[in-house]
């Protein structure tokens, strides 16, 4: 029974007119297909209009390019492409993940990569080259992302080395993206008692003794997100006088860190993030451009159950796919979980009402 409940279309991508959904996406290290646009922002009109797929949404900003007066050179440029899509890589196998006591007696972020994470990190770096030289457009580049710390940047190193300078429109070291604290040099024993801990108190909000919990890796990915928002708004990846559509954003990150990037970008709940499970070292997740960049649109279902999204989760992802960036979704099933007094009558009312008109009739056909 879906319930009414104003959820966000989360991502920043959409979909122009006339475009179509491309080839679904695969999970980790399996292969991308197809190609799509994205819309992108620049200088706000006079007005203010509402989107129009029959849901509720916050007034929508429309850009335009217009002239400024009083200066000698044209200002009736287009937008700044937005990128192809954001690919998000966990480090390659470390000394940690294989060895817990590493920790005691190395800092964490001097904590380097094993031989097969060296393997791990340039595997992923063959298969995004594979993967973006399925688009079939000789104009493609990557724009890196990556955490400090030693095992990311040696995973970067190893992603490199599929792609020749060409190909690489820059890089950026980002300390927001690393990886969530422990504390300092850490007690082995002492930490196996911290991490039962936290399952018992709850993962998402245990904070580890001079160290941070999950919360606070979401507030400071929080001010990532909207760093890269801004990145993108500007056309921070494009060399200077092109307007290259075919970039491809890369984040090398840790386990934890790029769940809470996804739990961020979808706004899924505290109960929801509790669900997630790593996926492994050295394997990729990938955000295509699409209507909402609805991760339904590149992964199985059996591959997201997998990974931890519930039966709701997955009804939003569906949603995603049509809803244009800062649409609500009233029909978003979440809100059973919150609100449990609606009866049949409160959801049939909700269905009435959408079919009242014509523009909500195609996705009310869809929800059924």
């Amino acid at each position: 029974m879906a319930m009414n409940h104003p959820c966000f279309s989360a991502s920043l991508f959409s979909f122009p007119k006339n475009a179509t959904l491309s080839t679904p996406i695969q999970f980790s290290q399996q292969r991308i297909n197809g190609c799509n646009i994205i819309q992108a922002c620049a200088i706000p009109r006079d007005t203010i209009e509402h989107s129009g797929n029959g849901y509720s949404s916050f007034p929508q900003k429309h850009y335009s390019n217009r002239e400024t007066a009083g200066t000698s050179t044209s200002t009736n440029k287009a937008p700044p492409p937005r990128p192809r899509r954001i690919i998000l890589v966990r480090h390659g196998q470390s000394e940690g993940n294989v060895d817990e006591g590493v920790y005691t007696r190395v800092s964490d972020p001097k904590i380097g990569l094993t031989e097969k994470g060296v393997a791990d990190a340039e595997t992923c770096g063959r298969k995004i080259r594979e993967m973006l030289e399925e688009d079939q457009v000789h104009n493609w580049k990557v724009y890196f992302y990556v955490s400090p710390y030693k095992r990311t940047v040696d995973t970067l190193k190893g992603l490199g080395k599929a792609f020749e300078r060409s190909r690489i429109a820059g890089m950026r070291e980002e300390p927001r993206l690393r990886e969530q604290d422990f504390g300092n040099f850490q007690d082995r024993e002492k930490m196996r008692v911290e991490k039962a801990i936290r399952m018992r108190y709850g993962r998402f909000f245990y904070r580890f003794p001079n160290g941070e919990s999950a919360a606070d890796v979401y507030d400071r990915i929080t001010g990532f997100r909207e760093t890269l928002k801004s990145d993108i708004d500007v056309g921070r990846f494009q060399p200077p006088g092109q307007r290259n559509q075919n970039i491809n954003l890369v984040i090398v990150s840790h386990g934890l860190t790029l769940r809470v990037f996804l739990m961020r970008w979808y706004k899924w709940t505290v109960e929801h993030f509790e669900r997630l499970n790593n996926f492994s070292n050295g394997s990729m997740v990938v955000m295509e451009r699409g209507y909402g960049g609805s991760l339904s649109m590149h992964h199985t279902e059996e591959e997201l159950r997998e990974f931890g999204l519930s039966d709701e989760m997955l009804t939003d992802q569906e949603w995603q796919k049509y809803a244009k960036p800062g649409e609500l979704n009233y029909d978003c099933p979440t809100i059973n979980s919150f609100f449990t007094h609606f009866g049949e009558d409160d959801d049939g009312a909700a269905k009435d009402q959408r079919l009242d008109h014509p523009k909500k009739r195609r996705r009310a056909i869809y929800d059924e």
